[in-house]
């Protein structure tokens, strides 16, 4: 029976990706536009295709190292020379994160232009095809994650021991390539774009498209291997690790609650395939109103379908603590992104006092966005506390293991994933497409449908980079619960000096990974912004628009920049848990994982919110507020968005893949650090 309803999630599985290819289809049918579109639109997808295929040979050679690492590390471990297992499961998560995120952002660089050309026809086509650009990342990737565990799981399931590593496996391969490709995407889409703001807007005064700015391209590049690429690796990994923990901790209950988590992630499927038809503009023509009536949608259907798929399972009133677990979970996802869309909209306050200060210059502008970033942390905290309070008494009213009901409700947070992203990659195909109708010079009704399509997309974005946040709060819970359950833990002693050095350590962990990645992005900036300079300088007639830029010379600079600046972040998340578990043993470890998962929520959520509220700020001055476009007030809204810029979209959504990664190294290094700790 249980292996009979299991086949939901698989079939569920398929389904996701051949809607992702049917949208595929259809958004390709439509027409590209103009030449010169077509023109730009090719040079956009050019460049992310030779960065993408930069970092995946980069990324294939330490998928390799760490694949022989593993296999022999885990070989000695059973007591044979090569654990294959471990390895082809590793393997196999990086290979789905890859193919979900390079299907996706191929879909988006093709998205885009037809978005642009759509516009000319009215906003209503043109949300669509950029809605549906974006849900072809959505539906592939959740798609692409619940089918690989369903097999391994299928494969492994009659083998309890090998399943637990190997799903610990999957999962680690998606999280290590989600770091490496968010990290890498978030420094070059921000080396673009601020060197695109700082010479064409600041200095200049040129408009952000403009075709004459050298750094236009590799910023429209950016848009693509950052927001969409990089983000979509991103929630792939958090979407993975929550449903693993999810089960490594059910597999202590039964068979049952070990196939829960994929169950609900089926019904989360289906629940967003059928809220996108929801997603439509209305008659007042508003592209945010549309995005959260498909979300709300998918919620509502989501909760419809989780009730009937666990009370089929006939658990009895257990069935319903796993329910209203999963059901706080959904409802602390919502909190998070109501509070973000406050933060951030270009339409709600926060916004409109920090573009207000930008009239006496970039400081108070900046203080201001910084000042609001702090609150705003609070609202998604007090969520995130609610949720794991209700979850964990609802389960042991139940008589459920009350952490499996925090893991669980981590799996409900995430399991309408793919409306969230269909949301996010939304925004950087409608920014692309503002871009592409500037530079090919469609026209100022076109470009107002554009603008209108562009700021629903920053709040989106906005929204789905707070939800991913909290509900990797939730699901390294969940991981650190995992952690404990793998090493036979009960209770962390905090009157143990190793536990307290463990909680500090990992406490430091997201500020220095912070600072390293806003560094890499200003060393590679302050390279291309010398570059930019330069080619106007140099290129005759290119200031009045009679020459060319060589915009190939700055996604170059943007691509190897970025391959350079993130290997040592990256390498630090995996080395330094190892680090403190191997020296300190497995209890300081466990201190450690707890310190990051604090300090990584609070400094992912500040950075992402202030981010997205500095870019609105601006957005709302050019609009025609505060002297508009070229004003000073403008001016200062440039710089704070230009600090804003690395914390939405490099540190702050690296931050959760980072805590998750170090709590997977955590767990799939457990068995060996039980055994060979220093001070264990």
């Amino acid at each position: 029976m249980k292996m009979n309803i299991l086949m939901i999630a698989p079939i569920s599985g398929l389904i996701s990706i051949l809607s992702a290819i049917y949208l595929y289809y259809y958004v390709k049918k439509h027409e590209v536009g103009t030449p010169r579109m077509k023109e730009i639109s090719e040079a956009i997808k050019e460049g992310a295709n030779a960065y993408l295929k930069r970092q995946d040979i980069t990324l294939a050679v330490f998928v390799l190292i760490m694949a022989v690492i593993l296999g022999v590390v885990f070989g000695h471990y059973r007591g044979i020379l090569f654990d294959y297992h471990m390895v082809l499961a590793y393997i196999f998560g990086s290979f789905c994160t890859t193919i979900a995120a390079y299907f996706g952002m191929n879909a988006a660089v093709r998205a885009n232009v037809r978005t642009a050309n759509a516009a000319r026809k009215g906003l209503n086509k043109a949300f669509s095809v950029g809605f549906y650009g974006g849900a072809i990342m959505g539906l592939s990737i959740v798609g692409m994650a619940l089918l690989g565990i369903s097999i391994l799981y299928y494969i492994y399931a009659s083998v309890p021991e090998q399943l637990e590593s190997t799903i610990l496996g999957f999962s680690f391969g998606a999280s290590a390539l989600a770091l490496f490709a968010k990290a890498g995407g978030g420094i070059y889409t921000k080396t673009a774009d601020i060197s695109a703001d700082l010479v064409g807007k600041v200095e200049l005064g040129i408009p952000e498209d403009d075709p004459r700015n050298p750094a236009v391209i590799a910023d429209n590049v950016g848009d693509n291997v950052g927001d969409v690429a990089g983000m979509g690796a991103d929630l792939t990994d958090s979407y993975i690790a929550g449903m693993v923990a999810t089960m490594i901790i059910g597999a202590t209950i039964g068979v049952t609650y070990v196939i829960l988590p994929m169950l609900i992630k089926a019904a989360g499927i289906f629940a967003s395939v059928l809220g996108m038809f929801f997603t439509r503009v209305g008659k007042r023509g508003n592209p945010g109103s549309s995005l959260n009536r498909g979300t709300y949608a998918t919620c509502i259907i989501f909760a419809i379908l989780i009730f009937l798929i666990i009370h089929s399972l006939g658990i009895g009133d257990k069935g319903l603590g796993i329910f209203f677990a999963t059901i706080a979970g959904l409802i602390a996802g919502m909190v998070i992104g109501i509070t973000t869309d406050y933060f951030t909209s270009i339409d709600r306050g926060p916004a409109k006092k920090t573009a207000e200060a930008s009239k006496t210059g970039a400081a108070i502008n900046i203080l201001s966005g910084f000042s609001y970033g702090i609150i705003s942390i609070v609202p998604p905290m007090i969520g995130i506390i609610i949720a794991t309070l209700a979850s964990w008494y609802i389960a042991a009213f139940y008589g459920i293991t009350p952490i499996y009901g925090v893991a669980i409700a981590a799996v409900g947070m995430l399991a309408t994933l793919g409306m969230v992203i269909s949301a996010d990659a939304y925004g950087p195909i409608v920014d692309n497409a503002k871009g592409i109708a500037e530079q090919a010079g469609l026209g100022k009704k076109v470009i107002r449908i554009a603008d209108r399509l562009d700021a629903a997309g920053n709040t989106s974005k906005a929204i789905s980079k707070g939800f991913a946040i909290g509900a990797a709060a939730l699901q390294v819970l969940a991981l650190f619960a995992a952690y404990a359950v793998l090493v036979k833990i009960e209770v962390f002693n905090l009157m143990d000096p190793k536990v307290i050095a463990g909680i500090f350590i990992g406490a430091i962990m997201p500020p220095l990974l912070s600072a390293l990645l806003i560094l890499g992005v200003g060393k590679n900036a302050f390279r291309m912004v010398e570059e930019v300079r330069r080619q106007f300088k140099e290129i005759p007639g290119l200031r009045e628009g009679k020459a060319k830029p060589n915009y190939a010379r700055c996604v170059d600079m943007a691509t190897k920049g970025a391959l350079k600046e993130l290997i040592l972040p990256c390498i630090l998340a995996i080395v330094a848990p190892l680090a403190v578990g191997f020296i300190l043993g497995i209890q300081a470890l466990g201190g450690f994982l707890g310190g990051s998962i604090i300090t990584g929520i609070v400094f992912a959520l500040f950075m992402a919110n202030s981010g997205g509220l500095w870019d609105n700020a601006k957005k709302y001055i050019e609009a025609g507020a505060f002297g508009g476009k070229g004003s000073d007030a403008h001016k200062a809204a440039v710089i704070g968005d230009t600090v804003g810029d690395p914390f939405k979209d490099t540190a702050g959504p690296s931050l959760n893949t980072m805590i998750t990664v170090m709590a997977l190294v955590a767990s799939v290094f457990a068995p060996l650090i039980t055994m060979y700790a220093l001070f264990g």
